[in-house]
C-alpha cells in the first residue's frame, strides 16, 4: 500500500482520496496490536498520503484530536507523527518545493500541539520503556525537520526529562540509544546558534551534565552507553564549532566540550575515539584557514593530548603475531588515524612531534608494541618534516635501517613503511642510499615484508630517480625475478612503476635496450600462455602480465626533443604481435580485453605519434573484435587514438571510418529496451570518443553522416542517471556547441560556426526541452553544473533563439500534481526564464537551475 501511494497515487481519482485515508486509519487502528513492522508501513502509507493529498488540511491536528485521548491508540499515533516529518524530504515523493514549504508551514503551526501531546504521553508512560522510546523518536523526528518552536522547547520540561533519562545509571540500553539520538537531533537543529540562543544554552548545559554518567558507564564497562555519550559530546562540539574557534573559553565556546572529547579519547576501546574524528578534521580545517598563531596556541595542548591518545590506540596487542593487518577494522582505524594526524600536525609542529616521538624510543626501552605504534605515527608525519639540514631525520633513518632482524616482525614491517615515507631524506642524503636499498632488499625476500618493501622501493625510485639511475641494473634483476618474491599483484606493479620511472632518467641511447629487457619477462610469459606451454609456477592469468606492461609503458616518459625518434618506439612495435594475439585469443573475455586495451592505450601514449605504424592494424582489429563483442574499452581506446592522431590530416578519414564502424554495433546495443541504462560504460566511452573528435578534428565529424545519429543518441542520453556517462554526454554537447561559438581566429572558424548553426536549427529545441525535462524529473542535483554549461554555451552561441527554445520548453512542464498541489507558478516560470536568459556567467545559470528543479523534486 505504501509503495502504491508513493508511485501510483496520481492514478487515483480525487474523489477516492478521502475514503482511502479513512480506510487506512481504520486499518492501523485495528492492526495496532500486530507486528510493529506492519504498523510502521501503514504509518508511512498514511504519512505519504497526507503529503500528497492537498485536500487533507491540518492532518497533524486532526490525528491528535481524534486519537490522543485513547491510550490504546497512542502507539500508532506516535508512529504516524514520527514518520510524517521524516517523509517530508523523502526522495520517493516528488511533491516539489512549493508543496514541501506548504507542508512544513502547516507542521510548524501545529508543532506545539505535538510537544504537548508528547509531554502528556511522558506523564502517562511512567517508566514504560517502549512508550518512552516512541516519544523520544518522535521528538527527534520533529527536531530534524526544524519545525519546533525553539523558545517553547527551551522552557519545556521534555528536555529536562530527556537528560534525566541519560543521567540515570539504570536506563535500559535501547531507551538510552533513542534518547541519545534525540539529543543529537536537537543539537543539529540549533546549529544556527544566534537564532536559538536559549535552546542552545539549555542543550549545552544538559550535555555537560552527562560527564558523570559517562564515567559510570566506563566503570560498568557498558560500551554501548559509552559510545552514545561520545556521539552526544561530538555532536555538541560539531554544533558549536564556530563558537569554539571564534571565542574559545567564552559562553558556548566553552572548551569543556573539547575536554569531554579528550576524556572519550582516553577510553580503552578505539571505537570510542573514532566517533570524534570528523569533528577534529573540521577543527583542523577551521584553524588552518584562520592561520592565527595565537589561536593555534590555544588549541595546541588539546591536539597534543589527542595525538598522544591516538598513538596509544594504534598499539597492537602484545601477543599479536605477524605484521599489522591493514584490511580488518583495526587496520582501517589506523589508516584513519594516519590521515587525521597528517591533517592536524601543523598545529603541533611536525619536526617537534617527530623529535619527541623518536626521543621516547631512544631514551627508554619500550615494549615492541609501543615501538611499533610510535614508528607508525612517525611514518604518518615524516613527509611533512623539513628535510633541510636536519640531523634528527638522518639519525632516525640510520637507526631504522640498522634494526636487528630479531625485533618483532610488526616493528620491521612498520620501519620499512617509515623508510619509504622518508624517501626525501634519502634524496637529500644519497650517502644512505646503498644502506637503505640493502635493508629494503632483505624485506623483499621475506614473505610477510615483501609488499611493504616493494612499496618503499617504489617511493625511493619516485623521489630519488636521479640517484637511482646507477642502481637500474639491480632494479632490472628484481623485475626479472619478480615472481620469486611473495608479492601481491599490486605490489609487483608498484615495483615496476618505480623501475620505469628510473628507466626514464637513463641516457636516451640506453633506454630502448633497457626497456626491452624490462618488458621481456612479461612478453615471454604471455607467449607461453598463448602457446599453452607449462606455466612452471607462473600465473596462468594474462592480466597479470598485461597490467605489468601497462605500468611500464605508463611511467616510461623520457624527455625526447623534436626531431629525435622515441627510444620506446621499436620495443612497442616488437611487442604488438603478442598483444594482438592475446586480444584475439581472449576476445570474448571482457576482463582480459579491458586489460589489453589499457596496455595498448599506455603504449600509444608512451610514444605518441611514434606509434603510427600500429594505427592501421590496431584499428582493423578493434573494429573486427567489436563487431562480435561490444566491449566499451574499444571505444575508449579509439578516443586515445583520435587524441593522438586526430590533427594529422592523413589519419582523419581513417579515424572517421573507425568511428562509423564502431558506432553501428554501439547504436544497435543502446537502442535495445533500457539499452542506455543497461550499458552506461558504453555511453560514457562513446561520448568520450565523440568529444575527442570535436576537440581534434571537428569539421570531418560535423560533415559526416554519423553526426546526426550521435546527436540523437546524446539527446536521449541526457536523461541517463549515471554520473560518469551523463558527465561525458554533457561534455560532448558543451564542446560541440562551443566549437561553433569560440572565435579562436582559426581559419575554419566561419565554417564551424555555420555547421554548428545548422545543428542547432535542427536539434536546438529538442535539446533544450530534453535538458529541462531531465533536470526536473530524471537527474540528481550533482549533474546540474554540467547541464548549466551546455545551456550557457547555447546562449553564447545564439541568445535570442535560445530564449524562444527555453520559453517553449517551460510551457511543456506540468504546473500541478494530482490532488491540486501547485508544482510551479507562472511567476516562478517567468522568473526562471529571466534569470537564465539574462545571466552574464555560467554559475548564475547553475544557481537558477538548482532553485528551479527543487520545485519538481
Amino acid at each position: 500500500m505504501k509503495m502504491k501511494i508513493q508511485t501510483s497515487f496520481f492514478e487515483l481519482p480525487a474523489d477516492t482520496h478521502t475514503s482511502l485515508r479513512d480506510s487506512l486509519l481504520n486499518h492501523i487502528q485495528n492492526l495496532k496490536d500486530l507486528s510493529p513492522v506492519i504498523v510502521t508501513q501503514l504509518a508511512l502509507a498514511i504519512s505519504d498520503l497526507a503529503l500528497l493529498m492537498v485536500s487533507w488540511k491540518g492532518c497533524t491536528y486532526t490525528l491528535i484530536q481524534k486519537y490522543s485521548d485513547d491510550i490504546s491508540s497512542l502507539p500508532f499515533l506516535l508512529e504516524i507523527l514520527t514518520v510524517l516529518p521524516e517523509e517530508v524530504h523523502s526522495r520517493s515523493l516528488r511533491i516539489g518545493a512549493n508543496r514541501r514549504t506548504e507542508i512544513i508551514d502547516e507542521l510548524s503551526s501545529h508543532s506545539s500541539s505535538v510537544v504537548s501531546l508528547l509531554m502528556n504521553c511522558v506523564e502517562k508512560a511512567g517508566s514504560d520503556e517502549k512508550m518512552l522510546i516512541k516519544i523520544f523518536r518522535c521528538l527527534g523526528s520533529w527536531f530534524n525537520l526544524g519545525t519546533l518552536d525553539r523558545n517553547f522547547m527551551a522552557k519545556n520540561n521534555l528536555l529536562t526529562i530527556l537528560f534525566r533519562v541519560l543521567q540515570q545509571d539504570e536506563t535500559p540500553t535501547n531507551l538510552h540509544e533513542t534518547a541519545s539520538d534525540c539529543v543529537c537531533c536537537a543539537l543539529y537543529a540549533v546549529e544556527n546558534v544566534d537564532a536559538h540562543t536559549d535552546l542552545a544554552e539549555h542543550l549545552f548545559q544538559g550535555v555537560l551534565s552527562l560527564e558523570m554518567a559517562y564515567h559510570m558507564a566506563v566503570a560498568r564497562e557498558d560500551l554501548d552507553k559509552v559510545l552514545n555519550y561520545c556521539r552526544i559530546f561530538t555532536e555538541l562540539c560539531e554544533t558549536f564549532l564556530d563558537q569554539i574557534v571564534t571565542s574559545p573559553g567564552q559562553g558556548l565556546g566553552n572548551l569543556d566540550s573539547l575536554r569531554l572529547l579528550l576524556v572519550c579519547a582516553g577510553h580503552s576501546q578505539y571505537e570510542v575515539v573514532e566517533i570524534s574524528f570528523n569533528f577534529w578534521y573540521r577543527l583542523g580545517e577551521h584553524l588552518y584557514k584562520t592561520n592565527d598563531q595565537m589561536l593555534h596556541n590555544v588549541f595546541r595542548p588539546y591536539i597534543q593530548r589527542l595525538l598522544h591518545a591516538l598513538a596509544r590506540h594504534c598499539q597492537l596487542d602484545p601477543d599479536h603475531e605477524g605484521v599489522p593487518e591493514e584490511t580488518d577494522d583495526f587496520g582501517e582505524f589506523r589508516m584513519r588515524v594516519s590521515d587525521l594526524v597528517k591533517d592536524l600536525i601543523f598545529l603541533v609542529g611536525s619536526m617537534e612531534c617527530f623529535s619527541q616521538l623518536y626521543a621516547t624510543l631512544k631514551e627508554g626501552n619500550p615494549p615492541w608494541e609501543v615501538t611499533e605504534a610510535v614508528l607508525f605515527i612517525m611514518a604518518a608525519i615524516a613527509k611533512s618534516v623539513d628535510t633541510d639540514n636536519n640531523p634528527t631525520l638522518t639519525e632516525v633513518l640510520e637507526g631504522v635501517v640498522q634494526l636487528p632482524e630479531t625485533v618483532h616482525l610488526a616493528v620491521r614491517y612498520t620501519s620499512i613503511e617509515l623508510v619509504g615515507e622518508m624517501s626525501e631524506v634519502v634524496d637529500k642524503n644519497p650517502q644512505y642510499l646503498d644502506l637503505v636499498l640493502n635493508y629494503l632488499m632483505k624485506g623483499l625476500r621475506e614473505k610477510n615484508l615483501a609488499s611493504a618493501a616493494a612499496k618503499a622501493i617504489h617511493n625511493i625510485c619516485f623521489v630519488c630517480r636521479d640517484h637511482m639511475a646507477q642502481h637500474f641494473q639491480g632494479l632490472l634483476e628484481i623485475a626479472r625475478s619478480l615472481d620469486t618474491f611473495m608479492l601481491s599483484p599490486e605490489s609487483a606493479v608498484e615495483l615496476l612503476k618505480g623501475t620505469a620511472m628510473v628507466l626514464a632518467r637513463l641516457p636516451l641511447e640506453k633506454i630502448a635496450d633497457c626497456l626491452s629487457d624490462l618488458c621481456a619477462v612479461q612478453v615471454v610469459a604471455l607467449k607461453k600462455l598463448l602457446s599453452q606451454e607449462p606455466h612452471n609456477g607462473i600465473s596462468a592469468d594474462p592480466t597479470v602480465f598485461l597490467d605489468r606492461l601497462a605500468v611500464i609503458f605508463r611511467h616510461t616518459n623520457p624527455l625526447v626533443e623534436n626531431g629525435q625518434s622515441h627510444p620506446c618506439q621499436k620495443v612497442i612495435q616488437d611487442i604488438w604481435p603478442v598483444l594482438s594475439e592475446t586480444l584475439n585469443k581472449h576476445q570474448a573475455d571482457n576482463r582480459i580485453v579491458e586489460r589489453c586495451c589499457r596496455c595498448l592505450r599506455f603504449a600509444v601514449r608512451c610514444v605518441g605519434r611514434g606509434s603510427a605504424s600500429l594505427l592501421q592494424p590496431l584499428v582493423t582489429q578493434m573494429v573486427d573484435v567489436y563487431r562480435a563483442h561490444q566491449h566499451s574499452c574499444f571505444l575508449y581506446l579509439g578516443s586515445i587514438l583520435v587524441d593522438e592522431y586526430g590533427m594529422e590530416e592523413g589519419c582523419q578519414q581513417g579515424l572517421l571510418d573507425m568511428l562509423q564502424a564502431l558506432c553501428m554495433p554501439t547504436f544497435h546495443l543502446l537502442e535495445l529496451q533500457n539499452g542506455l541504462r543497461n550499458h552506461p560504460d558504453t555511453v560514457d566511452d562513446l561520448f568520450r570518443l565523440a568529444t575527442r573528435f570535436i576537440q581534434r578534428s571537428p569539421l570531418i565529424l560535423l560533415r559526416s553522416q554519423v553526426m546526426f545519429h550521435i546527436l540523437q543518441c546524446a539527446i536521449a542520453a541526457t536523461a541517463l542517471d549515471h554520473r560518469d556517462a551523463n558527465c561525458s554526454v554533457m561534455k560532448f554537447l558543451r564542446d560541440l556547441i562551443h566549437t561553433g561559438g569560440s572565435n579562436d581566429h582559426e581559419e575554419d572558424f566561419e565554417t564551424r560556426k555555420e555547421l554548428i548553426g545548422q545543428v542547432m536549427n535542427q536539434h536546438g529545441q529538442q535539446l533544450v526541452s530534453q535538458l529541462v525535462h531531465s533536470s526536473c524529473f530524471c537527474l540528481p542535483s550533482y549533474t546540474l553544473p554540467d547541464i548549466a554549461e551546455v545551456i550557457w554555451e547555447m546562449m553564447v552561441f545564439d541568445r535570442p533563439m535560445f530564449c524562444r527554445w527555453l520559453e517553449n520548453a517551460l510551457k511543456g512542464l506540468p504546473t500541478e500534481i494530482t490532488g491540486g498541489a501547485v508544482t510551479v507558478t507562472h511567476k516562478q516560470l517567468t522568473d526562471f526564464h529571466k534569470q537564465v536568459t539574462s545571466a552574464e556567467e555560467c554559475k548564475t545559470v547553475c544557481w537558477a537551475l538548482r532553485d528551479f528543479t527543487r520545485l519538481f523534486r
